[in-house]
């Protein structure tokens, strides 16, 4: 394999694995609170059509930024509609798996509904400004490794592997973290040293739908360049198994997600990769959905979750 080819592969794998980091990011801050959210899916779905609908919109007057910003406004939208899940699972006290199914099954429903109340069919026109390849200065020119994971790469990518940085600083090292940690292991002994439990699990979830918009929008707006029933399939569930596989750490997540980002374009650079060329395509299509299974069986078990994970804190207990 000459150095192109590689290359192609690691941007390739960043393209797919950026979206994974930021939602599995947001499943660790949720869980981590004690909010079990499945509805990853959902959020995803929401990030991806506002994103969309605004890089439409808006691309005349923001131009290349237009994608970074829808980003940002996919992230707010999925905040915004993680709040469901947050009265529903902190002040209601339903079944947090319950309430996720929920979000995702309301999420394509509704999405497909204003596009089709705003462009009158089932699906947006393709967005012009897309997140295209980026080679970083300076550093694309590092011998070996500069053309490999510098040249023609993928910025977002790096951005989101700073984020889950930032992550792991914040919930292991910040007060913030300490709290988020403490109401999601043992919400009655947080409550005896005055820590707003409620407060702390609203946070979790609300930081969950921030990062899963921004990952559905960052899908949306590098792979997919339009929204459809179909733009989001499955996403939301393998930055779940990458949580999992991660042991709900930041760093683990995302070292997950990118074993995932790789497993997802087996199917689109299968023919360069030597060990793997001789499969036949439709193995390799479905290799990331295959891989999530695996990962769930084998991993869910052996990983150690936040014991207060799923139970519904009622504070006069």
């Amino acid at each position: 394999m000459d150095m192109s080819s590689l290359g192609s592969i690691v941007t390739q794998t960043l393209i797919y694995a950026a979206p994974l980091i930021l939602t599995a990011l947001g499943g660790v801050f949720s869980e981590r609170s004690g909010i079990v959210n499945v509805g990853l899916e959902g959020i995803m779905v929401m990030g991806a059509f506002s994103s969309i609908v605004f890089n439409l919109s808006f691309a005349g007057q923001f131009g290349v930024w237009t994608p970074w910003l829808g980003v940002l406004v996919g992230g707010v939208v999925g905040m915004v509609f993680s709040v469901l899940h947050a009265v529903a699972t902190i002040n209601f006290r339903a079944d947090h798996i319950i309430s996720g199914t929920v979000m995702n099954m309301l999420a394509p429903a509704l999405a497909i509904f204003l596009v089709k109340a705003i462009y009158g069919k089932g699906q947006t026109d393709s967005i012009t400004r897309i997140f295209g390849y980026t080679s970083i200065p300076i550093l694309k020119d590092i011998p070996v490794i500069g053309p490999i994971f510098f040249a023609r790469t993928f910025a977002p990518a790096y951005v989101a592997i700073l984020i889950a940085v930032l992550a792991w600083f914040i919930i292991f090292k910040t007060r913030f973290g300490l709290r988020l940690r403490s109401a999601g292991e043992h919400p009655q002994a947080a409550d005896t040293l005055g820590i707003n439990v409620y407060a702390m699990r609203y946070s979790g979830v609300l930081i969950s739908g921030f990062l899963g918009g921004m990952g559905g929008a960052m899908f949306a707006q590098s792979i997919s360049a339009r929204f459809a029933v179909g733009t989001i399939a499955g996403q939301g569930f393998i930055s779940m198994a990458a949580m999992i596989f991660g042991k709900w750490n930041p760093l683990g997540a995302m070292g997950a997600a990118m074993f995932f980002g790789f497993s997802q374009i087996l199917g689109v650079e299968g023919g360069n990769i030597a060990f793997v060329k001789n499969i036949p395509d439709v193995y390799l299509n479905i290799a990331p959905y295959l891989l999530t299974i695996i990962v769930l069986v084998v991993f869910l078990g052996k990983a150690s979750a936040p014991k207060g994970i799923g139970k519904n804190y009622i504070k006069s207990k």
